[in-house]
């Protein structure tokens, strides 16, 4: 594609909404023609958005006013992409829809993990699982792409180096504990969020069971891996700890060489595993803002555990950031392509 393209944001109000448009909005290729929300609709984007003052002008619109664009985000809270799919597939050659709608290709594994019946089945298959680490390839050809999960993808990006060299123990559970922060839970308020009931607290919310364990399954091919969720008392991040035993003789060499050939041509993954130092290992609290993944590992000899790390921004690799990244692939441009800032430090 050539020329810059129009591109729409359908619930344009919430977090992720907001980060689409902090990022689209001085993207060198495309111009934001709508950024759509019903409940502010003839408001100023900024009202929702207070670090856009002044950088636009632009008004939500209501999602009847809704014009056929180039691209077109949905930004939408679960469930409600899929019994609308249809509808929003008149507006753009290409959508990219950030929900859990249509992360899993498979309808028995949807309900499995979402407990009801997906709304749409005939669509799963044509949207291309929205990781570019993962689908890249499949992306440069897609008409549709998925969003992905946060908790998934820190968790996919610290296993990806041991599944790509095969170094797993073929019988021994692979468990992931992920600290995320407040903003996962999006800008609807509920009494989690409460500041009296967040602040200071460390919560154990999903130990087991999370819904994100099946884009693992689905993007790794793993079975026995099991997701560990706990709430921190941060806005933005997650880390993903993830703990799986390997292949006997496997040594540290074998590491370096499994994630060196699986991140050393990614521009957004960055290899963080220094000797020393308040940084030698991944934080998310660096990565605010920012596209980037860092991921890192120990390796204990002794019993054969090796402990991978993966940092991100939630609302950033785990959601936005990952969707500019894709439909940069998807049409052409350069993928870094208005992802260039590299976060806050100190913040």
């Amino acid at each position: 594609m050539t020329g810059r393209l129009r591109i729409a944001i359908f619930g344009a109000s919430g977090y992720t909404g907001g980060e689409l448009l902090r990022l689209l909005l001085f993207h060198p290729q495309v111009e934001v023609a709508q950024a759509i929300s019903q409940s502010y609709a003839g408001e100023f984007v900024h009202s929702q958005h207070p670090n856009l003052r002044k950088r636009t002008q632009l008004q939500f619109t209501s999602r009847d006013a809704l014009k056929e664009c180039d691209v077109l985000f949905l930004a939408v809270p679960h469930g409600q992409s899929q019994k609308q799919i249809d509808h929003f597939a008149r507006f753009a050659p290409k959508i990219i829809d950030l929900s859990a709608d249509f992360r899993l290709r498979d309808s028995a594994l949807y309900e499995r993990w979402y407990g009801e019946k997906h709304a749409a089945p005939e669509w799963l298959g044509k949207f291309v699982y929205g990781l570019p680490e993962l689908q890249r390839e499949a992306m440069k050809t897609a008409s549709y792409v998925s969003g992905v999960g946060c908790n998934a993808t820190a968790a996919n990006l610290a296993l990806l180096p041991l599944v790509r060299a095969d170094l797993l123990h073929p019988t021994k559970p692979v468990v992931v504990d992920l600290k995320t922060g407040s903003s996962e839970g999006g800008a609807a308020v509920n009494p989690g969020s409460h500041h009296p009931e967040k602040s200071h607290s460390v919560r154990s919310y999903a130990p087991t069971g999370h819904r994100h364990t099946a884009e693992v399954i689905q993007e790794l091919g793993l079975h026995d891996v099991h997701l560990s969720m706990t709430a921190v008392e941060l806005v933005r991040g997650v880390l993903a700890t993830a703990h799986a035993f390997l292949k006997p003789g496997v040594t540290e060499k074998d590491l370096w060489r499994a994630y060196r050939a699986a991140y050393a041509g990614e521009p957004f993954v960055r290899i963080v595993k220094d000797k020393g130092g308040i940084h030698r290992m991944p934080d998310p609290k660096i990565l605010a803002g920012s596209n980037f993944a860092d991921v890192g590992f120990e390796l204990d000899t002794e019993s054969g555990r090796a402990v991978s790390l993966a940092a991100i921004d939630n609302l950033m690799k785990g959601a936005s950031g990952s969707a500019v990244q894709a439909m940069n692939i998807m049409c052409g441009f350069e993928e870094t392509a208005g992802l260039e800032f590299p976060g806050l430090h100190p913040i």
